[in-house]
């Protein structure tokens, strides 16, 4: 599947760019940078031309990383495919981030700058930004984390257990975890684990050293430690550490009561004398799994059809990608884990990626990630690249958002006993996903702030913190396999500090969400209006352009949680 320009969907032809344009071309790209590095700027006029020229010559460079990129995540066993995106970060990208620092410097230099007007303040405020941090030194160090990641991403894509003579992926392995059949579940759960074990001290030493460039990039742009780099270097200027500490707080008092409710509510509709690892994804209805689609095919129908009952419109954009091939949502082996959204920016469409095995919670994903591709839809017509993507922050917002919007619209599809079986697994899976993202955050800012620890010391950290969320799950027997759990979360590998943005986001959709109950037309139109601004306006701004507020403390939590307990007590199984 090549993510290529098709006719059925109109992308301007490129002003700047020569017809023969190549992005693999190094040669091609540093006389075009050249060029805008000299080219002589007259007015304010000429300033928006230059900004929009540069834009122009970023976003093929996008579209060529992202294709070698997604390729090489839906082959991890290629070499060949690695070794491709591996050249382009050195070959390539290395060299255009510095001279992408001088043109930075010649805008920030341009004494026309200041007559650009209040649309571009979010941009002029990210350019210095990125010049300030600017380090030449640390363009090698990230090249390197590049790599490391690909890595990472190679030897999870690689994990594959066997069960009863069948090989599986360890995605379609965590399905049986759904299975009524205890004895099938924890069979799952332990091959899953014992493989992800084997690879532990590999993964920790990727860890080891990614962590070690992070912490020599942050001292060479001046900083104490990666936490507080990462913060400047993330464009976070609504938020710190502090009230990232004050979010654990927060959760912890507002929703851990509720997580350990939940886990209680389960024991006792199964009927166990507690719940184990392998017990918490089987459905507390009582009924077998099902999977209600085999193939891609069957997926875009299901989801689809929620799509389209949100709004007609999601269903007619979602189309846009059915129509262009840019889907890619079945396991396999050798493909890598988890799943994504991203922008291939020369062409403007969105390429989703996902590892789906034909189960209900498969929905979820396709929601969230459909979200990603609206919001990437919705601005994908704003003249500037930086702007066409959000702060992620509410770019999680718009997935979230659309989970719970269909979440509400399961009913009409299916009938009432269907869309309680999806609806209450997905709405607890989202308030318990605050906690865990309490967690993820917490161990991260440890980890980069202790830089130099050991290896023992970050396990028994991330158990620790573990501990001070744990919701009354039994692991006894089992607590070895604690330890490494982190591992399998790839955001620490490819995505470092970025994991509070989706509990900031989470308490947005819940507001959205709340909204809509209210009155639907509105909320959805707020929704699609802010998506629109992609990232023109600061991010409080955001939120409040689709009738939220930005905030992440116990205020707030305050003001959604009661309605979501609400909202899941209605959808439970009756006790019998």
């Amino acid at each position: 599947m090549e993510l290529t320009r098709t006719p059925d969907v109109e992308v301007a032809e490129p002003r700047f760019l020569p017809s023969d344009f190549d992005a693999a071309n190094l040669g091609q790209i540093r006389s075009l940078m050249t060029h805008l590095e000299e080219r002589p700027i007259g007015s304010v006029d000429e300033l928006r031309r230059w900004i929009y020229d540069g834009s122009e010559l970023s976003s093929y460079i996008h579209g060529e990383y992202v294709r070698r990129m997604t390729a090489m995540n839906r082959d991890t066993a290629s070499d060949e495919l690695r070794q491709r995106l591996l050249d382009y970060q050195r070959d390539v990208l290395a060299p255009v981030r510095i001279a992408g620092n001088r043109l930075d410097r010649r805008y920030l230099e341009c004494p026309y700058r200041e007559e650009l007007g209040s649309e571009f303040t979010v941009l002029d405020r990210e350019k210095q930004t990125s010049a300030d941090l600017f380090r030449e030194e640390n363009v090698a160090l990230s090249t390197r984390e590049g790599e490391l990641g690909a890595r990472y991403q190679q030897i999870v894509g690689a994990q594959s257990v066997e069960i009863d003579g069948e090989k599986l992926t360890l995605q379609q392995c965590a399905a049986r975890l759904q299975e009524r059949d205890r004895s099938v579940r924890e069979q799952a759960w332990r091959a899953m684990t014992e493989r992800t074990e084997q690879d532990a001290d590999a993964i920790d030493e990727v860890y080891d050293e990614l962590l070690e460039i992070r912490q020599q990039m942050a001292v060479n742009a001046g900083f104490e430690n990666y936490r507080d780099y990462a913060f400047v270097a993330k464009m976070r200027f609504d938020y710190t550490p502090a009230d990232c500490e004050g979010y654990f707080e927060a959760v912890r008092e507002m929703v851990l009561p509720l997580g350990r409710r939940l886990t209680e509510q389960r024991r006792e509709l199964l009927g166990y004398e507690s719940v184990r690892p392998w017990d918490v994804e089987v459905s507390v209805f009582g009924t077998e799994p099902t999977r209600i689609f085999e193939d891609q095919e069957g997926y875009i129908r299901e989801t689809r059809r929620l799509f389209k009952a949100v709004d007609p419109v999601f269903d007619e954009e979602f189309d846009i990608l059915v129509r262009n091939g840019m889907l890619d949502l079945m396991s396999r082996p050798g493909k890598a884990p988890g799943g994504y959204n991203v922008m291939v920016e020369d062409i403007r469409l969105p390429f989703i990626f996902y590892n789906a095995v034909g189960l209900r919670s498969d929905l979820r994903t396709l929601l969230h990630e459909g979200g990603h591709a609206f919001h990437s839809l919705a601005a994908r017509n704003i003249p500037m690249v930086d702007y066409r993507h959000s702060p992620t922050e509410f770019a999680e917002v718009a997935s979230m958002s659309m989970e719970l919007f269909g979440l509400e619209r399961m009913e009409q599809v299916w009938g009432l006993d269907e869309a309680r079986e999806v609806a209450y697994p997905h709405l607890v899976g989202t308030a318990r996903g605050l906690l865990s993202i309490a967690l993820i955050d917490a161990f991260q800012h440890w980890i980069y702030t202790h830089p130099g620890h050991t290896r023992e010391q970050r396990a028994e950290q991330w158990l620790a913190l573990s501990d001070s969320l744990r919701q009354g799950v039994d692991h006894t027997g089992v607590e070895r396999y604690r330890r490494h759990a982190w591992q399998r979360v790839p955001h620490f590998f490819t995505h470092p500090l970025y994991y509070i943005e989706y509990g900031i986001a989470t308490i947005g959709a819940f507001q959205l969400w709340l909204n809509e109950s209210r009155d639907h037309d509105a909320a959805v139109a707020a929704y699609r209006r802010a998506l629109a601004l992609g990232g023109s306006r600061p991010l409080p701004e955001l939120f409040e352009a689709a009738g939220i507020r930005f905030a992440m403390d116990k205020e707030i939590l305050g003001e959604v949680m009661p309605a979501v307990e609400r909202r899941i007590k209605e959808l439970a199984p009756e006790r019998s």
